[in-house]
Protein backbone atom coordinates (compact mmCIF):
# COMPACT_ATOMS: atom_id res chain seq x y z
CA UNK A 1 0.00 0.00 0.00
CA UNK A 2 1.05 3.86 -0.69
CA UNK A 3 0.61 6.79 0.22
CA UNK A 4 -0.35 9.93 -1.81
CA UNK A 5 0.67 13.62 -0.63
CA UNK A 6 1.05 16.83 -2.03
CA UNK A 7 -0.93 15.56 -5.20
CA UNK A 8 -4.41 16.67 -6.77
CA UNK A 9 -6.40 13.99 -8.07
CA UNK A 10 -5.57 14.79 -11.40
CA UNK A 11 -1.57 14.48 -10.92
CA UNK A 12 -0.09 10.73 -11.39
CA UNK A 13 3.45 9.48 -11.36
CA UNK A 14 3.03 6.92 -14.04
CA UNK A 15 3.56 6.99 -17.65
CA UNK A 16 2.87 9.98 -19.21
CA UNK A 17 2.98 9.07 -23.20
CA UNK A 18 2.01 13.25 -24.16
CA UNK A 19 5.12 14.95 -21.69
CA UNK A 20 8.05 14.37 -23.60
CA UNK A 21 10.59 14.54 -20.67
CA UNK A 22 9.86 12.68 -17.61
CA UNK A 23 12.20 12.47 -13.99
CA UNK A 24 11.39 11.06 -10.72
CA UNK A 25 13.87 10.69 -7.72
CA UNK A 26 13.29 8.14 -5.69
CA UNK A 27 14.83 7.70 -2.26
CA UNK A 28 14.92 4.46 -0.42
CA UNK A 29 14.72 4.80 3.24
CA UNK A 30 16.14 8.09 3.59
CA UNK A 31 17.08 9.43 7.36
CA UNK A 32 17.91 13.22 7.12
CA UNK A 33 14.67 15.36 6.70
CA UNK A 34 16.89 17.83 5.23
CA UNK A 35 17.95 15.96 3.02
CA UNK A 36 14.98 15.49 1.55
CA UNK A 37 13.62 18.51 2.45
CA UNK A 38 16.15 20.13 -0.08
CA UNK A 39 16.18 17.20 -3.01
CA UNK A 40 11.80 18.46 -2.69
CA UNK A 41 12.69 21.47 -3.63
CA UNK A 42 15.38 20.54 -6.06
CA UNK A 43 12.60 18.34 -8.21
CA UNK A 44 10.05 21.20 -7.55
CA UNK A 45 12.41 23.51 -9.88
CA UNK A 46 13.32 20.42 -12.25
CA UNK A 47 9.42 19.22 -12.61
CA UNK A 48 10.68 15.62 -11.29
CA UNK A 49 8.71 13.29 -8.98
CA UNK A 50 9.68 12.66 -5.57
CA UNK A 51 9.36 9.13 -4.69
CA UNK A 52 10.17 7.85 -0.85
CA UNK A 53 10.14 4.71 -0.21
CA UNK A 54 9.62 3.47 3.63
CA UNK A 55 10.64 3.14 6.47
CA UNK A 56 11.37 6.74 6.68
CA UNK A 57 14.07 8.25 9.02
CA UNK A 58 11.77 11.32 10.01
CA UNK A 59 7.56 12.32 10.21
CA UNK A 60 6.94 14.31 6.49
CA UNK A 61 5.06 16.54 9.21
CA UNK A 62 8.45 17.35 10.45
CA UNK A 63 8.95 21.10 10.60
CA UNK A 64 12.65 20.50 9.47
CA UNK A 65 11.72 19.28 6.34
CA UNK A 66 9.13 21.83 5.19
CA UNK A 67 11.48 24.45 6.41
CA UNK A 68 14.29 22.54 3.90
CA UNK A 69 11.49 22.65 1.20
CA UNK A 70 10.57 26.16 2.63
CA UNK A 71 7.32 27.16 0.99
CA UNK A 72 7.95 25.19 -2.13
CA UNK A 73 7.26 21.96 -0.02
CA UNK A 74 3.32 21.75 -0.54
CA UNK A 75 3.75 21.90 -4.20
CA UNK A 76 6.70 19.14 -4.62
CA UNK A 77 4.73 16.24 -6.52
CA UNK A 78 5.22 13.66 -3.87
CA UNK A 79 4.59 9.86 -3.52
CA UNK A 80 5.48 7.50 -0.84
CA UNK A 81 5.82 3.67 -1.08
CA UNK A 82 5.34 1.22 1.90
CA UNK A 83 8.41 -0.73 -0.02
CA UNK A 84 10.18 -0.53 -3.12
CA UNK A 85 8.44 -3.51 -4.75
CA UNK A 86 5.30 -1.67 -4.59
CA UNK A 87 6.76 1.50 -5.94
CA UNK A 88 8.15 -0.38 -8.95
CA UNK A 89 4.96 -2.48 -9.81
CA UNK A 90 2.94 0.51 -9.92
CA UNK A 91 5.41 2.51 -11.98
CA UNK A 92 6.64 0.02 -14.07
CA UNK A 93 9.76 1.30 -15.26
CA UNK A 94 10.89 0.15 -18.87
CA UNK A 95 13.83 -1.15 -19.82
CA UNK A 96 16.47 1.37 -19.27
CA UNK A 97 14.53 3.79 -17.59
CA UNK A 98 16.23 3.35 -13.92
CA UNK A 99 19.90 4.37 -12.93
CA UNK A 100 20.70 3.59 -9.20
CA UNK A 101 23.30 5.50 -7.29
CA UNK A 102 26.26 3.81 -5.24
CA UNK A 103 29.98 4.56 -4.79
CA UNK A 104 30.39 1.18 -5.94
CA UNK A 105 28.79 1.41 -9.33
CA UNK A 106 30.91 1.21 -11.98
CA UNK A 107 29.14 3.50 -14.71
CA UNK A 108 29.81 7.43 -14.23
CA UNK A 109 26.94 9.28 -13.60
CA UNK A 110 28.05 11.02 -17.26
CA UNK A 111 27.07 7.55 -19.01
CA UNK A 112 23.56 7.44 -17.52
CA UNK A 113 20.80 6.86 -20.34
CA UNK A 114 19.24 9.82 -22.21
CA UNK A 115 15.41 8.45 -21.83
CA UNK A 116 12.96 10.61 -22.00
CA UNK A 117 11.13 8.87 -18.92
CA UNK A 118 14.18 7.99 -15.91
CA UNK A 119 14.27 7.12 -12.46
CA UNK A 120 17.05 7.82 -10.34
CA UNK A 121 16.96 5.61 -7.27
CA UNK A 122 19.47 6.79 -4.54
CA UNK A 123 19.63 4.67 -1.19
CA UNK A 124 19.96 6.42 2.53
CA UNK A 125 22.26 8.50 3.97
CA UNK A 126 24.20 5.94 6.23
CA UNK A 127 23.51 2.77 4.72
CA UNK A 128 23.31 3.08 0.90
CA UNK A 129 21.43 1.62 -1.19
CA UNK A 130 20.40 -2.23 0.02
CA UNK A 131 22.53 -4.99 -0.77
CA UNK A 132 19.96 -6.90 -2.79
CA UNK A 133 18.90 -3.68 -4.74
CA UNK A 134 22.57 -3.69 -5.70
CA UNK A 135 22.94 -7.00 -6.96
CA UNK A 136 20.02 -6.94 -9.06
CA UNK A 137 20.24 -4.12 -10.71
CA UNK A 138 24.13 -4.27 -11.43
CA UNK A 139 23.93 -3.10 -14.84
CA UNK A 140 21.82 0.01 -13.80
CA UNK A 141 24.16 0.88 -11.03
CA UNK A 142 26.25 4.46 -11.26
CA UNK A 143 28.46 6.00 -9.25
CA UNK A 144 29.09 10.26 -9.10
CA UNK A 145 33.10 10.43 -9.16
CA UNK A 146 35.01 11.77 -6.42
CA UNK A 147 38.40 12.41 -4.88
CA UNK A 148 39.76 9.73 -2.68
CA UNK A 149 39.65 12.53 0.05
CA UNK A 150 35.71 11.66 1.53
CA UNK A 151 33.96 8.48 1.27
CA UNK A 152 31.08 9.85 -0.60
CA UNK A 153 29.07 13.49 -0.87
CA UNK A 154 25.92 14.76 0.77
CA UNK A 155 22.68 12.93 -0.62
CA UNK A 156 21.36 16.11 -1.81
CA UNK A 157 24.45 16.43 -3.23
CA UNK A 158 24.38 13.85 -5.12
CA UNK A 159 20.56 13.68 -6.10
CA UNK A 160 20.96 17.51 -7.54
CA UNK A 161 24.45 16.05 -9.60
CA UNK A 162 22.48 13.18 -10.91
CA UNK A 163 19.33 15.02 -11.83
CA UNK A 164 20.71 17.95 -13.61
CA UNK A 165 23.08 15.73 -15.28
CA UNK A 166 19.83 13.68 -16.61
CA UNK A 167 18.46 16.61 -18.08
CA UNK A 168 21.53 17.93 -19.41
CA UNK A 169 21.20 16.97 -23.16
CA UNK A 170 17.35 17.51 -23.29
CA UNK A 171 15.23 20.34 -24.27
CA UNK A 172 15.06 20.96 -20.24
CA UNK A 173 15.97 24.43 -20.64
CA UNK A 174 13.66 25.83 -23.91
CA UNK A 175 10.64 24.13 -21.42
CA UNK A 176 11.40 26.65 -18.67
CA UNK A 177 10.85 28.99 -21.19
CA UNK A 178 7.56 27.42 -22.16
CA UNK A 179 5.71 28.03 -18.40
Amino acid sequence: MNLTLNLSDSQDPGRNDQNPLERHVVLVAPEVHWNTGNIGRTCLGTGAWLHLIKPLGFSLAAREVKRAGLDYWPRVKLKVWDDFADFQAAMAPGPGEMAFFSKTGRRSVFSMPGTRRLFLVFGSETRGLPPSLINHHVGDLFRIPITTDIRSLNLSTAVGIALYESLRETDFENRLDER
